[in-house]
């Protein structure tokens, strides 16, 4: 029961935070977790833990690290930018509510709620961090993609257990 209230209170809406942040991050590591036979996924799901997915976003996550560092990733809270974090923040907490026989509807939008929050802390706190107190923004997107995987990881193994 313990582990089950951890993931519907932590780890999914944490996922969708961090989503928020890096928009591929968690769903590379889900495949990840899924490929491995880690993360239960079947139906719908069964896409996330084929090779060629889970090889493309983590080339999707890479890609999203060298463009912030380099200044070529639009602000996430654009209207389409923050579609897309959405999407994904929902489709990470549909895989995952599912794959615990729950319904998805719940992980997207405890997926989708913590996208949203993600998105627009991650901003203003960079925004913060780089024009406020001048921190170099390539030494805060590092610790933003570090903290990001490493989240995404926690939080993976707290749904898988």
């Amino acid at each position: 029961m313990t582990l089950e209230v951890l993931t519907w209170l932590i780890a999914i809406p944490l996922l969708g935070f961090i989503t928020g942040m890096r928009t591929m991050t968690p769903m590379a590591v889900l495949c990840w977790f899924a490929w491995l036979k880690l993360l239960p996924v079947d139906d719908w799901a069964l896409w996330s833990a084929k090779l060629p997915v889970v090889i493309l976003f983590t080339l999707l996550a890479a890609l999203e690290y060298a463009a912030d560092k380099y200044g070529m990733t639009p602000r996430p809270t654009r209207p389409f930018v923050l579609i897309v974090r959405l999407f994904f923040g929902g489709l990470v907490g549909a895989i995952l509510a599912t794959s615990l026989d729950a319904p998805g509807v719940e992980g997207v939008i405890l997926g989708v709620l913590g996208a949203l929050v993600g998105a627009f802390t991650a901003y203003q706190l960079r925004h913060q961090l780089t024009h406020r107190i001048g921190c170099k923004t390539w030494h805060v997107t590092l610790t933003e993609d570090i903290l990001a995987v490493a989240c995404a990881i926690f939080c993976m193994g707290i749904v898988t257990g």
